[in-house]
């Protein structure tokens, strides 16, 4: 697991910010989506990866009991899956110019509609019931990505966990767009993936200071059941 380090300094600008340490834990579970970003083949360390990353098969615990959670307390489960298509050479064309050839078509390869490296780790708990959505760009929320967000709004949800892979790229995309599209956004400090501490450390540091909050799995699990219960008694 990556060694979490958000330097104290970190969090006394946060709480003055704020006035408090996490500004989103009285979040309400019946409104609150478990994100799952990019968990696929392709992100694994296994063949048919491109970008295979070493830490993403370690995070698997903590995502799958995350979602467990989020299912007994009302909220929802959504499975992001990067796709790329004929399409996306020509209207995100950018993206793929700025690499080697190879590595790009290496890219289109591993991530064609139905093939092995599109489809979820193994490992992941992902249910029947539970929302899939094919994303085209790092963040999941950017126009021309996904229709995540009128799923989400459809689903009354205001509260975003975001896990996957890799923190520093998809996942913080999709946190900093989540935000700005007016969802409360936390990240999951030990059920995101990336390749290095300094890289998935330096995301948290971000994300914390301004676009959202930063939560472990134990806290997270913690809060749902707990605000879960206050409900449930209240009604």
């Amino acid at each position: 697991m990556h060694k979490i380090d958000i330097p104290q300094e970190v969090v006394d600008r946060v709480v003055k910010r704020r006035g408090r340490e996490h500004i989103h834990d009285d979040l309400i579970p019946s409104k609150t989506a478990l994100i799952v970003v990019d968990m696929q083949n392709a992100f694994m360390p296994v063949p048919v990866a491109h970008a295979p990353c070493d830490m993403a098969p370690k995070i698997v615990p903590a995502i799958n009991r995350l979602a467990q959670t989020v299912r007994e307390t009302g909220g929802v489960v959504v499975w992001i899956q990067t796709a790329c298509t004929a399409g996306d050479k020509i209207a995100w064309s950018n993206a793929h110019k700025i690499v080697r050839p190879e590595r790009a078509e290496m890219r289109f390869t591993a991530l064609e509609r139905g093939s092995e490296g599109y489809a979820l780790w193994p490992e992941m708990d992902a249910r029947p019931d539970d929302i899939y959505v094919e994303k085209h760009r790092f963040s999941a929320f950017i126009q021309n990505s996904s229709d995540l967000d009128g799923i989400l709004r459809e689903q009354g949800v205001d509260t975003v966990l975001i896990t996957g892979t890799v923190t520093n790229v998809c996942c913080e995309s999709t946190a900093r767009d989540a935000m700005m599209m007016n969802y409360k956004v936390v990240m999951v400090s030990d059920g995101n993936a990336a390749d290095n501490d300094e890289e998935h450390n330096a995301s948290l540091r971000s994300i914390y200071l301004t676009f959202g909050d930063v939560m472990d799995t134990d806290m997270l699990v913690d809060i749902l059941k707990r605000r879960s219960n206050i409900r449930t008694a209240a009604e």
